[in-house]
């Protein structure tokens, strides 16, 4: 059954669709039976790196997966629970706007672990949390395009102002201070986690403004700075390949330490109420950085790797600002 077709199936019949994505012998073959619920497209680069981190598991036969999309948050509890009504063994999401419901259907649940992305602590005795904590790839991704600036302004987009997109820009414009003391930041939140062209609008917007570096924090930034010749800083994924000449540096989130540390903790009946957040550091393999040395002004790259081995060694700390970042001009 394809993911359209069962978001549709969740929608008048989730219990029969359940019962006929789920394998009964499942929970026979040494896997466990995991479940992921987005409120956005399995496209949408956050919710892409869990997707891309549980379909790696499934594929080395450690779990069997599924997984509703474009899960309205009115509609969010009812799908965990019916998820746990199930027997699956892990339930993986974002709870992040809809953080009072995941919590109160966890509770109900204590034998299913759930692991929700949150900028709120851990829950006991079943609710893991973790986030992007990529700040230290975003830092690294901030020293090149200070480097690169030539108008020092620099363009940053984000989704909503809260913790997990907040210490990335910090983090970000940190870096690019660094080694540009005069650049200077236009911040915008479009208030939506998938909006490419209302992202798309706030960046030419920017450009209008003189920003020749954008931060494209969500998708359709890129496209704007395609579109009006410059250059741009992804963000979670690397987008190189569908933006030639336009991406300079990328700080990249890699979940599957995340992920596999969850899978071993309830294969092993160890799962508990834990912050996972560590997860997403460097040091663990959840971060890192990609960029094009091509399009990097010439020593700058040299210069970010040369600060990422000081992240590594622990010689250097990249600060955790979850605070609102605001416009410098």
């Amino acid at each position: 059954m394809s993911t359209r077709r069962f978001a549709l199936a969740l929608a008048g019949m989730a219990m029969l669709a359940l019962t006929f994505l789920i394998p009964p012998a499942a929970a026979q073959d040494g896997k466990i039976r995991v479940a992921g619920i987005y409120t956005v497209p399995v496209e949408q680069q956050w919710v892409s790196r869990i997707h891309k981190a549980l379909n790696a598991a499934q594929e080395r036969g450690d779990i069997e997966y599924v997984y509703s999309e474009n899960v309205s948050n009115t509609d969010y509890e009812r799908v965990m629970r019916e998820y746990a009504e199930q027997g699956m063994d892990l339930v993986v999401g974002e709870a992040f706007s809809v953080e009072r419901a995941a919590r109160k259907v966890a509770a109900e649940y204590p034998d299913t672990a759930f692991l929700m992305g949150s900028s709120f602590p851990a829950q006991e005795p079943n609710l893991a949390v973790f986030d992007n904590y990529i700040h230290e790839p975003a830092y690294l991704t901030g020293m090149i395009a200070g480097e690169a600036t030539e108008s020092n302004v620099i363009g940053m987009v984000g989704g909503f102002a809260i913790p997990e997109v907040n210490r990335l820009m910090h983090a970000f414009m940190a870096g690019a201070t660094e080694v540009n003391p005069e650049v200077r930041f236009l911040v915008s939140f479009i208030n939506s986690w998938y909006d490419p062209p209302k992202a798309k609008e706030a960046a030419f917007a920017m450009v209008d403004r003189g920003a020749d570096i954008l931060y494209a924090e969500r998708f359709g930034v890129a496209d704007a700075a395609r579109e009006r010749g410059i250059k741009a800083i992804g963000n979670v994924i690397d987008t190189s390949g569908d933006y030639p000449g336009t991406i300079l540096a990328s700080a990249i989130w890699h979940m599957e330490p995340t992920i596999d540390k969850a899978i071993e903790a309830v294969k092993n009946d160890t799962f508990a109420a834990e912050d996972y957040g560590q997860y997403s550091y460097m040091s663990h393999g959840g971060g890192s950085l990609v960029a094009d040395e091509e399009l990097a002004p010439e020593g700058a790259v040299e210069a970010a790797k040369a600060k990422q081995e000081e992240i590594l060694s622990g010689a250097f700390e990249v600060e955790v600002d979850d605070t609102e970042p605001k416009s410098t001009m």
